[in-house]
């Protein structure tokens, strides 16, 4: 750890620099950003340092250049001027009710007036920041800068609320309208979000603002690139080594392993979590940093509503349009990427597709055991103890056990689920056995009319095979007809071939036999 203090939580760009926290400079990219163009939109995961990102630009348009000293912009401007700033954070509210984001924009609103003034006949919550606009500039001079954190967090916390979506996206339209209204006066504009703006959004009139979340110049804008990692956290590295009772090599691949793997423009290196990153060195321990400050419940329920199949999540494919788009109803995937549970993992030009994958252990680990309490009948508190029994049974070659504890898993599936059961059981086991697999060696594989699976650990070898309305004789007789287990035959562990039947009258595991 050396002497490093490690800013974790801390958002604020003035307080890092006033008292000697860590920072990585990301100014000569933040000083491209306000030379090469006025009105921008960036979405990133949560925790990815957006809101510094803000923080940042507000201490460079107040003109402080003294928290600037030693760093890449303090060379690079010359001028140093001031401008009027207006920062407006929606991080900070609970959006249940219509009112909820009128009163957080009026508080905004009341803030700046007071420094401002007001001007007659300003009625509406958009006429008023219009009005701001123009005498914040009219009075300095200068261009007015707007700041906007988490722009979408009363879309995102009223999803599967449509009414009160519609109430949210008739106040932000015009109230981000005033942007392109009130062009003459603005400087630079920023708005930050989880999600990005679609044709439907709140954004569907400001043609002017840039979407830089998928430009390659400014990919690493926010997170840590594999360099920054390592000219800043060298010394770190061998320190984390030393506590974990590990090589220098090591640390670096599992810290990779573990953080990386974020990719927000096709072909361009990976990012790490800053967030886990720092937060692995303060602890000088590897852990799920990220999931442990919480994941939107929201995300599960857009994943049962479109009755989606989670075994796709391993590779997804996708266009660029989907990528960029909101509030799908056909789709999850804008929003589970957007939000950092996919990346992206390959590009195919000639067709305009991108293949999407869990960027890094942390999340795909994090992500699946997020979502067993919302599809198995376990609740959160006994979901981790539930798979260590799990891995417990299959490494000590026990399948019964194994089984008659998956039938408690499939136990008063609820009602609404019977309509499609075949999905529910396909992604119950999904979640069970992926989580399994990071304990043991899994391979699962689904088609037409059939799941088969391959779990090895170091003395057995399972190969099983599942029927839903069939019969456990059929599932083994298909094991042996197509020669699932012949690759394992000459292995020295010990084989189990077992055939596993569904019923949709009992609503779970009917039957399994084993050989």
């Amino acid at each position: 750890m050396g002497n490093k203090i490690y800013p974790i939580g801390i958002q604020s760009f003035e307080k890092i620099r006033k008292n000697g926290y860590f920072y990585v400079d990301k100014t000569a990219l933040i000083y491209r950003l306000v030379q090469t163009g006025s009105y921008y939109f960036l979405s990133r995961p949560r925790r990815f340092g957006k809101s510094l990102l803000l923080s940042t630009l507000e201490a460079y348009f107040s003109g402080a250049r003294e928290l600037f000293e030693g760093l890449a912009l303090e060379q690079l401007e010359k001028e140093w001027k001031k401008h009027p700033i207006l920062h407006l954070d929606l991080n900070i509210g609970k959006y249940d009710a219509p009112h909820s984001l009128d009163d957080i924009l009026n508080k905004a609103l009341l803030e700046w007036e007071a420094i401002y003034g007001t001007g007659a006949g300003e009625v509406t919550l958009a006429l008023r920041f219009a009005g701001v606009v123009e005498r914040a500039y009219k009075q300095t001079g200068e261009g007015v800068v707007i700041l906007v954190d988490e722009y979408d967090k009363p879309m995102l916390q009223a999803i599967g609320d449509k009414e009160l979506q519609t109430e949210f996206r008739n106040t932000l339209k015009p109230f981000y309208g005033v942007l392109k209204t009130m062009d003459r006066c603005i400087r630079f504009a920023l708005l930050t979000g989880v999600t990005k703006f679609g044709k439907i959004s709140v954004f569907s009139d400001l043609n002017n603002l840039n979407d830089i979340s998928m430009d390659e110049p400014f990919v690493s804008i926010c997170g840590l690139t594999e360099k920054e990692v390592h000219d800043n956290l060298e010394e770190d590295l061998h320190e984390l080594a030393t506590v974990q009772k590990m090589t220098y090599e090591q640390v670096c691949v599992e810290l990779k392993k573990c953080y990386d793997g974020y990719h927000f423009v096709e072909d361009s290196e990976g990012i790490y979590n800053p967030f886990s990153v720092l937060n692995t060195f303060y602890k000088m321990k590897f852990g799920s940093y990220w999931f442990e400050t919480g994941t939107p419940t929201y995300l599960v329920e857009l994943l049962k509503h479109n009755h989606y199949d989670l075994e796709q999540m391993t590779h997804e494919e996708t266009s660029v349009d989907v990528l960029n788009s909101i509030y799908d109803d056909d789709s999850p995937i804008p929003v589970i990427y957007q939000s950092g549970y996919l990346t992206i993992k390959g590009y195919n030009s000639r067709f305009g597709t991108y293949s999407l994958g869990f960027p890094n252990r942390e999340v795909e680990e994090g992500f699946i055991r997020f979502l067993m309490p919302f599809y198995a009948r376990v609740n959160k508190a006994e979901a981790p103890f539930e798979i260590q029994k799990f891995v417990r049974e299959v490494e000590s070659g026990q399948p019964d056990a194994f089984f008659r504890r998956l039938q408690s898993f499939f136990a008063d599936t609820p009602y609404e689920l019977v309509s499609d059961l075949e999905l529910h059981y396909q992604n119950v086991l999904f979640i069970i056995f992926k989580l399994v697999g990071f304990y043991t060696e899994a391979e699962y594989h689904t088609s037409e009319g059939r799941i088969d699976l391959v779990l090895k650990t170091d003395k057995y070898i399972y190969v099983m095979e599942f029927k839903l309305e069939g019969t456990a004789e059929e599932a083994l007789r298909q094991i042996e007809e197509k020669q699932y287990a012949l690759p394992f035959e000459s292995d020295s562990r010990k084989l189990f071939k077992i055939g596993v039947n569904f019923s949709n009258r009992t609503r779970n595991i009917e039957q399994w036999i084993i050989k």
